[in-house]
């Protein structure tokens, strides 16, 4: 087999580069559309449209937007209460589905596969055919808190969050790559003396960072976009999520910039937390390894 010359090698490196580049544009041009329409007034964001000028900060460029937008409805509410109910929805669904996982690979107990079976099947379940009996149940079951033991749980975080902590998904992915680590350190563990406990925290979930990283980003974006659901149990703005405000948000007279502005402040905490993942993400896969 011929050696590739360094010039060949480099002008592969080149034209490789180049095409990330142009399609890394092509998936960032709406997003600069978008920030850059937020800091114009509409007659000025609709002259551009017809030109480059829209993805750049020329012109009347201000944040009289943002300052309109939040004088009209409470935007940095919604985006705290959506974040507030993705991360601890997130947080807890990846506790909670990889103890599961962990119990369908791991442990040998009765009716494992037939359980697992069925939870898989209900990914095929429509969320409509369930919303009004999955209403009517958080509608009637108690909860303790400050003010003593209430009845209900509609306008509220909780009925934002517990409904969702656990899904079929997410226990796929964990149970998939479970299976596909390396026995020898299950049964090195096990020797050693440690509790199935021990095994899942201290050896299986430092290796599963490809997989928690994939199921907190999938999870997020369900979560951060989901809208039926808190339109049906949510009616209190105070907790409001940020989708749910926008169709509030549209119900105003509301001009094209202020409209851009807050899709842009809903967008922000999107990208933050995918980039933040994305590297740990990297880094997992660097780290992961089995040592001997």
């Amino acid at each position: 087999m011929a050696a590739i010359s360094p010039e060949n090698h480099g002008l592969r490196l080149a034209v490789r580069y180049a095409v990330l580049v142009l399609i890394a544009i092509i998936f960032v041009f709406p997003l600069v559309f978008m920030v850059m329409s937020s800091l114009k007034p509409d007659q000025q964001l609709l002259a551009d449209t017809s030109s480059l000028r829209a993805f750049l900060p020329v012109g009347d460029v201000s944040l009289n937007n943002y300052t309109k937008a939040f004088q009209r409805a409470p935007i940095g509410l919604f985006v705290l209460n959506s974040v507030l109910v993705t991360g601890l929805t997130v947080v807890l669904c990846l506790l909670i589905c990889s103890m599961a996982g962990f119990a369908f690979v791991y442990l040998n107990w009765r009716g494992r596969d037939l359980i697992l079976s069925v939870v898989l099947a209900t990914l095929i379940v429509p969320f409509e055919t369930i919303a009004i009996p999955l209403l009517l149940l958080v509608s009637k079951l108690p909860w303790i808190g400050w003010e003593g033991i209430t009845i209900g749980w509609l306008n509220s975080y909780r009925v934002q969050i517990i409904p969702w902590i656990a899904d079929a998904l997410t226990i796929f992915l964990f149970v998939q790559y479970f299976k596909g680590l390396p026995r020898e350190l299950i049964e090195a563990a096990r020797v050693e003396g440690a509790t199935w406990f021990q095994i899942y925290w201290r050896v299986v979930m430092p290796l599963s960072g490809p997989v928690l990283a994939t199921a907190a980003i999938l999870k997020f974006l369900v979560m951060y976009n989901q809208y039926l659901w808190p339109l049906i149990v949510v009616q209190q703005e105070q907790y409001r999520p940020v989708m749910v405000g926008l169709q509030y948000f549209f119900q105003l007279n509301i001009a094209w910039g202020e409209v851009m502005a807050y899709l842009t402040m809903i967008t922000v905490p999107v990208l933050a937390f995918y980039l933040a993942l994305q590297r740990a993400f990297i880094a997992s896969i660097a780290s992961t390894g089995v040592k001997g």
